[in-house]
């Protein structure tokens, strides 16, 4: 039987058809472009006549020559209460073309929806389907998508830590320590409060590895010792402080961005319905994962009346419990998507915001620092796209992770309980070859050896160990979105200009 079959077709279409569509129509670019509005900086002939300034006369002076204030022909003052008023044009395909991380934007946003359209195939194969021999294909393109959306995250990180602001470099390092505490205390939590299963996960993973070792005749002392455990989490630790301080600037530009949409939705009650939604969702997803608050009301509610003696039916099942958590997280990423364009607007309307501060300014200001002020905001246009949407589909591919290598299911239906997944590991397969015939190919024994050395590595990583580490890994990515976007929002305030 085939090993991975109709999807490695299904995975070699969509990479073609990737390559063929994507300079006809691309998804980042029609995000962008379908009801943006930008502003457009003034003309240096448009504030000389607002200013009253004349232009210079002398034509036969070498466009470099300098006045004797040491400033270019070019550049003249204003006054900084100046009637300026901007005018604005759509924003078209061919302006974000050239914009600061166009081009991470546009992987970001095609690679997803192109993974995204994989993975549903994959799992309409699987319900139809079901084949057993296969491997998921739709796991490598969501950890290909995990992977390139924390090196982007981290590239923009980076160049925050990297610059002349020595207040940017200690919000990094001070947020990566805040979350790596964070994430110590919720690792050692009980169970009966965050339930992840790391516990069973690490259980599960230390008896596969002995059971593995022990097939191929090698010693298993201490791969249960509490050191090892400690490592097991350090690590799950680590990687949160990463993640929150990568996350740290997108949730100080979200909470700026939401403020200001709050602000322009003050005449419309269901708009500002949707964006406290918005931005209040991800703090309903990490309650999902709080046993007392979500499983213990949904499957166990208290009684109402005076007759607390009859049992109460719970509100679903179990297995749609756990699916929940799912549609949540999907629940999050289409309502981002929907009110995108809102958030966007609010941040190019900060060329505006920049201009009326200036007027409330004494005194004069160069007419290239206006400039420089309004063309900025447009400029890191996609930066600001990338920063809002990476954070929430980075959750999502995730919880697509967690539903795969979980063996969840998308209906509510034969989501059996960890605790009885845990399957016998003390026979696995040997990977020492002495005993294979000596007339065999080459090449029928290497993929014997392939073969043998994947069902290893399948019996290692189980089912107990992925709904685990994965069901940790979902609920802290919203965790630190939530608490960054709440930091952002105390932030701009609270020091507002």
């Amino acid at each position: 039987m085939a090993v991975i079959g109709t999807q490695l077709v299904v995975s070699m279409v969509m990479a073609s058809i990737i390559q063929k569509l994507q300079p006809h129509f691309s998804a980042a670019r029609w995000l962008l472009s379908r009801r943006l509005v930008r502003y457009l900086h003034p003309t240096d002939d448009h504030l000389r006549e607002l200013a009253g300034v004349q232009a210079p006369k002398g034509k036969g002076r070498k466009r470099d020559d300098r006045r004797a204030d040491g400033k270019t022909d070019k550049e003249f003052t204003v006054p900084c209460n100046i009637n300026l008023q901007l005018e604005t044009a759509k924003v078209e395909r061919v302006d974000i073309i050239g914009l600061q991380f166009y081009t991470e934007y546009q992987w970001l946003v095609d690679f997803s929806a192109c993974a995204l359209v994989i993975y549903l195939l994959t799992e309409g194969y699987y319900y139809l389907v079901q084949p057993r021999a296969e491997v998921n294909l739709s796991v490598i393109w969501c950890l290909l998508v995990v992977v390139f959306i924390l090196s982007l995250l981290c590239n923009l990180t980076s160049a925050y830590f990297t610059g002349d602001d020595d207040g940017e470099r200690s919000i990094c390092l001070v947020f990566g320590f805040f979350f790596l505490l964070v994430s110590m205390a919720a690792l050692i939590t009980s169970e009966n409060i965050l339930e992840f299963g790391l516990d069973r996960a690490y259980t599960s993973l230390s008896d596969t590895i002995s059971g593995f070792l022990g097939s191929q005749g090698m010693e298993t002392s201490g791969a249960s010792s509490p050191s090892s455990k400690l490592m097991f989490k350090g690590v799950l630790a680590v990687y949160s402080g990463l993640v929150g301080a990568f996350l740290t600037f997108s949730g100080l530009r979200f909470g700026k961005m939401h403020q200001d949409s709050l602000q322009y939705s003050k005449e419309s009650p269901l708009m500002q319905l949707l964006l406290h939604l918005n931005f209040l969702w991800p703090l309903v997803i990490v309650l999902l994962w709080v046993k007392p608050l979500a499983r213990g009301y949904v499957l166990h509610p208290p009684s109402l009346g005076t007759n607390s003696t009859v049992p109460v039916e719970p509100l679903m099942s179990e297995p749609w419990f756990e699916t929940s958590r799912l549609y949540a997280v999907i629940f999050c990423v289409v309502l981002r998507l929907v009110l995108m364009h809102r958030y966007l607007q609010s941040y190019l309307n900060m060329a505006h915001q920049r201009i009326e501060y200036v007027k409330k300014q004494a005194g004069r200001i160069s007419n290239m620092e206006i400039q420089k002020r309004i063309v900025r905001v447009f400029f890191y246009l996609c930066v600001v796209a990338v920063q809002y949407l990476a954070p929430v589909v980075l959750l999502l591919f995730y919880a697509m992770l967690l539903k795969t290598l979980g063996e969840y299911s998308w209906t509510g239906t034969h989501v059996p309980d960890s605790g009885n997944l845990t399957k016998n590991f003390t026979e696995f397969p040997s990977l020492q070859q002495d005993k294979i015939a000596g007339d065999e190919e080459p090449v029928k024994q290497a993929a014997q050896q392939l073969t043998l050395a994947f069902a290893s590595l399948r019996n290692i990583f189980s089912v107990v160990f992925f709904r685990g580490v994965v069901s940790y890994i979902c609920w802290w990515s919203a965790t630190a979105v939530f608490v960054t976007n709440a930091f952002g929002m105390i932030y701009h305030s609270v020091f507002t200009i």
